[in-house]
C-alpha cells in the first residue's frame, strides 16, 4: 500500500498549478492537523488490512508540506506512526519548496524517519521562476539543496519543468546542467501542461500562450540525452535517477490511498 497525505497550504497560488490548495490565512492549521489525525485513526483498520505483507511508502504532497511547523508535523506523525510504523516503510517522502525550511528543520525531518525530499525547484533561471510565480531565486534553490545534503538527507529529488512560455532550449539546458552539478540523485522533469482552473489555462484560451508539440518533443529529447549522459537512468516518463536511487512509487500518478 502507498499512503499519500495532502497538505493543501501554499504561501501563494502558482498560475500553472491545479492541485487543491489555498493560503493558510483562511484556515486554522492546528485544527487541520487535528482533523487529519482523526481521519487517519478512523481508517486504522483499513490501513492495517490493506498493508498486508507489502512494502509501504508514505508521501506528503501538496500544497507545500514544508510549511508545516515542527510542532504540527510532529503531532501528525505521532498518529501516523502508530498506524503505519515509519521504521517499516520502504520510503518516506516529503515535498518541500526552496527557502521554506532551515537545516535545523531538515534534521527534525530526519529524526521522524524521512528518507527522501522532493524539492520543487521548477527552474534555475530567474526569469522563468518569475513567470511561474515562484517565490524563490535560483540561488535559494541551490542553497536549499545544500542544506538537505549537509543534514544528511538520504535521497533528494529535484522537480523541474520544461516547455514553459519564453523558455528556450539553451535556458533548459543550463538548468539541467546546474541541477546535475548540484548533486541531486533523482530528477523529475515535467512537461508543462495547461490544466483547467489555472491562470495559465485561461491565458491559453485568450491566445496569450500557445502549445507546440514539436517544440515540447525537443525539450524531452534534450532532457533524456543530457540526464542519461550524466549517469541517470530514465526509468519512467518524467523520472531519472542515479543507480540505487529510484523512487519505489511514482508520484503523483501513484496516489493510491489519500488522506
Amino acid at each position: 500500500m502507498h499512503l499519500y497525505v495532502h497538505i493543501p497550504f501554499c504561501h501563494r497560488i502558482c498560475p500553472y498549478c491545479a492541485f487543491f490548495k489555498h493560503t493558510p490565512a483562511s484556515t486554522d492549521m492546528k485544527s487541520f492537523i487535528r482533523a487529519l489525525g482523526r481521519e487517519a485513526e478512523s481508517r486504522a483498520t483499513a490501513l492495517a488490512t490493506n498493508r498486508g505483507g507489502e512494502t509501504a511508502t508514505l508521501y506528503f504532497g501538496g500544497g507545500t508540506p514544508s510549511m508545516l511547523s515542527d510542532t504540527h508535523l510532529g503531532r501528525l506523525m505521532e498518529t501516523l506512526d502508530r498506524l503505519v510504523p515509519v521504521d517499516k516503510l520502504d520510503e518516506f517522502s516529503f515535498e518541500a519548496n526552496p527557502a521554506t525550511f532551515t537545516e535545523k528543520k531538515v534534521r527534525f525531518w530526519r529524526s521522524l524517519g524521512m528518507t527522501r525530499v522532493s524539492l520543487g525547484v521548477q527552474s534555475l533561471d530567474s526569469g522563468i521562476l518569475h513567470l511561474l510565480g515562484r517565490e524563490h531565486t535560483p540561488a535559494q534553490a541551490l542553497h536549499s539543496m545544500e542544506m538537505l545534503k549537509n543534514a544528511g538527507m538520504a535521497h533528494i529529488n529535484m522537480d523541474l519543468m520544461f516547455a514553459i512560455p519564453g523558455q528556450t532550449l539553451s535556458i533548459w539546458e543550463a538548468t539541467l546542467k546546474e541541477a546535475v552539478r548540484a548533486g541531486t540523485d533523482h530528477i523529475s522533469a515535467y512537461n508543462l501542461t495547461y490544466e483547467e482552473d489555472t491562470e495559465f489555462f485561461r491565458s491559453l484560451l485568450r491566445g496569450e500562450k500557445r502549445q507546440d508539440p514539436d517544440e515540447d518533443a525537443s525539450f524531452f529529447e534534450l532532457t533524456e540525452h543530457m540526464l542519461e549522459a550524466a549517469g541517470m537512468r530514465h526509468y519512467e516518463t518524467s523520472n531519472y535517477a542515479r543507480e540505487g536511487c529510484l523512487s519505489p512509487t511514482i508520484w503523483p500518478t501513484g496516489r493510491e490511498k489519500t488522506m
